[in-house]
């Protein structure tokens, strides 16, 4: 009996050691990755010269005026503070859900429709998965100034229809949550692939839908590299673009006005999170289950 008692409490031990542990593991992740974020919100309040200076986490009173001084300067930089925002939003808006839409469609035809083809579609589209796109970005640079879209928002927005990696995921998603019988059943009563998909599919997949749709918003939002190759026009530059001209020899003594345009970028992004964050453990926990 006291040898029983004395496992338990051996084991009681051993759990709470692990769990203290992990617990700790976790505070500091966190504090690692949150670290960043407020030690720029830290420097959008604080002027240059302090931050010139060093570190602090102590928060300044030079908000407003950081903010003022970026707005005064966004007139050098050929658009306003404001256009460059709404120019990112006409770019990562209608991608995503271009993305999104297109890529649940293609994930549905790959799980639900069985073809000859299937397994070589999904063979390649995992192999395009591991090609990055520095490697392809001098053909496709070629192809969009022998079609006459360059300095437009077209070839920014349109590929994002072929997303491997959203369709990767939604495919994984769908082999968890999404029974064939219920499609078999909506065929049954009648209902056309295209209604059966519009009206049962995607509302079945909310939360994957959610979730990639944060992580297409914000890849397609801090989108540097691309638009900085294909637009030229200072009234086109997007906001990442706005902020890169921000750091230029112009501007780069006054760091807060930096740290403001960069708060600023960040902005919008943690809306989208705070509107969808709910589905986001759900999307991902189905989601990455494997094969």
């Amino acid at each position: 009996m006291n040898m029983s008692t004395g496992k338990e409490k051996s084991y009681s031990k051993s759990i709470f050691i692990h769990k203290t542990i992990r617990t700790i593991i976790c505070i500091i992740l966190c504090i690692l990755s949150l670290f960043p974020f407020a030690l720029m919100i830290i420097n959008a309040t604080r002027d240059s010269a302090s931050i010139s200076k060093g570190l602090s986490l102590i928060i300044s009173t030079h908000f407003m005026e950081n903010l003022s001084n970026l707005m005064k300067k966004a007139e050098g930089v050929g658009t306003p503070l404001i256009k460059a925002m709404i120019n990112s939003g006409c770019i990562a808006v209608p991608a995503t859900l271009l993305c999104v839409y297109f890529s649940t469609m293609t994930a549905y035809g790959l799980h639900a429709y069985r073809f000859k083809l299937n397994h070589f579609a999904w063979s390649t589209i995992l192999a395009i998965m591991m090609i990055p796109t520095q490697v392809s970005i001098i053909g496709f640079y070629k192809m969009i100034l022998m079609v006459g879209l360059n300095d437009s928002y077209i070839p920014l927005v349109l590929p994002a229809i072929a997303a491997p990696t959203t369709v990767f995921f939604m495919r994984q998603y769908m082999k968890t949550a999404l029974p064939l019988s219920i499609v078999e059943a909506s065929r049954i009563d009648g209902s056309s692939e295209l209604h059966t998909f519009n009206r049962i599919v995607v509302p079945l997949m909310k939360p994957a839908v959610a979730t990639q749709a944060i992580f297409v918003f914000i890849a397609n939002w801090n989108n540097l590299y691309i638009p900085s190759i294909l637009i030229s026009s200072a009234s086109k530059y997007t906001l990442p673009m706005f902020i890169q001209v921000l750091r230029s020899e112009q501007f780069r003594a006054d760091f807060g006005v930096i740290y403001m345009g960069l708060l600023l970028t960040i902005l919008p992004i943690l809306v989208v999170y705070l509107f969808l964050s709910k589905y986001i453990i759900a999307g991902v926990a189905l989601g990455g289950v494997k094969e």
